[in-house]
C-alpha cells in the first residue's frame, strides 16, 4: 500500500475514533464511499436466506451500515480487517442522537439549497445552527437529530428534487474522510456545534405517509396539474430529475396511472424524447414500488 494510503487510513480512523466519543456509530468506506469490508455471505449466498439477511447475527464483519460501532476496539479492529479504507461512515437513525441527514446534492443540475429553502418557507420551518458537512462535489450534509420514535426512510429527491435524505438503515460519509473526488470537510464554524433538532414540519415531511389503498384516493386534478407544470418548467439539465420527481410523487398519490401520459406529453414537450420519459416514469414506479 502507498504510504499516501496508509496515511489516509491512519487519519480516517483517527476522525472516526473522534465521532465515537460523541456517541456516534462509524464504519470504514473504500474510495468509493461504500463500505470497505465486503459481505462474509458474499461466496454462498445460499447460506443466508433472501427473507431473513444477516445483520452481523453470524458475529462477522462485513455488514455495511450494520457494522457501525462506537466501541472504539472494534473500530480498531473493523479498520485493521480494512488498511484499504481512507474515509468512515456515519450510521443514522442509531442512538443517542438519533441522527437524520439532509443530503444537498449538486450533481443534478437543480438548486438544491434553493429548494430547501422553498420547502421551509411553505412548510413554515427554519433549519437550525448545526452541523454542515462540505463534499468534494460542492453540495453539503446538515446533520440533524430525530425523536426515539421517529423512524425516517432513506430516500433520492422524494422531499425534493437534489434532496436526498439518510435515516435509519443508512449513513453519511464523515468528515475528514478521503474520497476518489476528494475530502469530505466540516463547513468553517460549525465543527464545534451538536447536531439540532429535526423541525416538527420538517420530521413530518421526512416520515413515509400512512398507508392506505390507492385505489380508494381520489385523484385530485390540481395536484396533478400541479406536478405537470413543474415539469414543463424543467429547464436544461434537470428535465429528467424533475419528470422523476413529478412521476414519484404521482404513484406515491395513486395517480401514476392516470399521469403518466400527461407527465410524459409534457417531458416531450421540454425536449425529452418519449422512450426517455417513458423511461423515467418506469423508474418512478419501480422505485416507489407500485404494482399497478
Amino acid at each position: 500500500m502507498a504510504t499516501t494510503d496508509r496515511q489516509a487510513t491512519t487519519l480516517a480512523l483517527a476522525h472516526a475514533l473522534s465521532a465515537a466519543e460523541r456517541g456516534l456509530a462509524v464504519l470504514p468506506l473504500s474510495g468509493t464511499k461504500l463500505p470497505a469490508l465486503r459481505s462474509p455471505h458474499r461466496d454462498d449466498p445460499t447460506s443466508v436466506p433472501a427473507s431473513a439477511p444477516c445483520h452481523g447475527e453470524c458475529g462477522g464483519m462485513g455488514h455495511g451500515v450494520y457494522d457501525a460501532s462506537t466501541d472504539p476496539s472494534r473500530i480498531r479492529e473493523l479498520f485493521a480487517a480494512a488498511p484499504w479504507a481512507t474515509g468512515y461512515g456515519i450510521a443514522c437513525g442509531l442512538p443517542p442522537h438519533h441522527l437524520i441527514g439532509i443530503d444537498l446534492d449538486t450533481k443534478t443540475g437543480t438548486d438544491s439549497s434553493a429548494a430547501l429553502r422553498e420547502l421551509a418557507l411553505r412548510h413554515l420551518f427554519t433549519i437550525p445552527e448545526t452541523v454542515v458537512v462540505l463534499t468534494p462535489s460542492g453540495g453539503r450534509h446538515l446533520w440533524l437529530t430525530g425523536p426515539p420514535d421517529a423512524v425516517v426512510p432513506n430516500s433520492a429527491s422524494r422531499l425534493a428534487p437534489g434532496i436526498d435524505i439518510r435515516g435509519a438503515g443508512g449513513y453519511l460519509v464523515g468528515p475528514g474522510s478521503r474520497t476518489e473526488h476528494g475530502v469530505y470537510a466540516t463547513a468553517p464554524g460549525t465543527a464545534h456545534l451538536t447536531p439540532a433538532p429535526c423541525p416538527p414540519s420538517l420530521l413530518r415531511l421526512l416520515l413515509p405517509p400512512p398507508r392506505t389503498h390507492r385505489s380508494a384516493l381520489p385523484a385530485p386534478a390540481e395536484h396533478g396539474q400541479g406536478l405537470i407544470h413543474f415539469v414543463l418548467a424543467a429547464h436544461e439539465g434537470q428535465r429528467n430529475t424533475r419528470l422523476f420527481w413529478a412521476a414519484c410523487r404521482a404513484h406515491e398519490n395513486g395517480l401514476g396511472p392516470a399521469l403518466t401520459d400527461p407527465l410524459v406529453e409534457a417531458a416531450v414537450q421540454t425536449g425529452l424524447t418519449e422512450r426517455e420519459a417513458r423511461a423515467t416514469v418506469a423508474s418512478a414506479a419501480r422505485m416507489t414500488g407500485w404494482r399497478g
